[in-house]
């Protein structure tokens, strides 16, 4: 298997409005290889979360190709993106989505559990990646019971906790206090690191993007890169 986990080929996507049409993303090419931790920065409405959800197989593209691990998003079921997908991405937003009735470790096992794993193995790899967090003195609270900066950390535990080979996040840190987004944040780049999965993340934040290997910038539906 090649180390390039996503790559994208003449990527576009356009939208129609009436008779207006909306080219978002124009012919975008780049690629994501493992370990690798990129920032995509631009203006508001540039395409950066479109970018991030083609990626995903969550959006289809106008034109264009999109490899996961080498294979072609557009040549399958949506049975077998779906599949694809949950086995080897993992997704961060700017508002966690935990599930609100079920505790903290449970929500983290809940990728485990739809891929058919065991409750008895989804519990102890959830217990496993919490402790990573710091929070394995909070498994069994639910969402309600804990501060923004530990709801976002059940989040990342979630997307982490099958080890995948991406993590695709949409402002991450963008609901949090300063202080709460820059530890969360030094958190993501830790466990990065420690387990080799590539790190993708859409943000305003321009100090933050700063702290990642590649940043790449969407402007009028064009990509360009800049390494830090």
């Amino acid at each position: 298997m090649s180390d390039v986990i996503l790559k994208c080929e003449n990527l576009n996507k356009t939208y129609h409005d009436g008779t207006a049409t909306i080219d978002v993303l124009k012919g975008i090419n780049f690629s994501i290889k493992r370990g690798d931790r990129i920032a995509i920065v631009g203006p508001s409405g540039s395409g950066k979360s479109t970018l991030l959800h083609l990626l995903g197989g969550l959006d289809k593209p106008s034109a264009g190709t999109i490899f996961l691990n080498d294979v072609d998003w557009q040549t399958l079921s949506e049975k077998k993106r779906c599949q694809l997908r949950n086995g080897h991405l993992g997704f961060i937003y700017q508002f966690h989505h935990l599930l609100p009735e079920f505790s903290a470790v449970e929500n983290v096992a809940m990728p485990l559990l739809l891929a058919d794993k065991s409750v008895a193995y989804a519990e102890e790899k959830a217990k496993s990646i919490l402790e990573k967090v710091g929070l394995s003195q909070r498994e069994t609270h639910k969402p309600s019971q804990l501060s923004g900066g530990e709801r976002q950390r059940v989040a990342i535990a979630r997307a982490l906790v099958h080890q995948p080979h991406c993590v695709l996040a949409d402002e991450p840190t963008g609901n949090l206090d300063n202080a709460t987004a820059a530890k969360v944040f030094d958190m993501m780049l830790a466990l990065n690191q420690q387990l080799n999965t590539s790190l993708v993340i859409v943000t305003h934040d321009r100090e933050l993007a700063s702290r990642m290997d590649r940043i790449l910038t969407i402007q009028d539906g064009v990509l360009t890169e800049s390494r830090v």
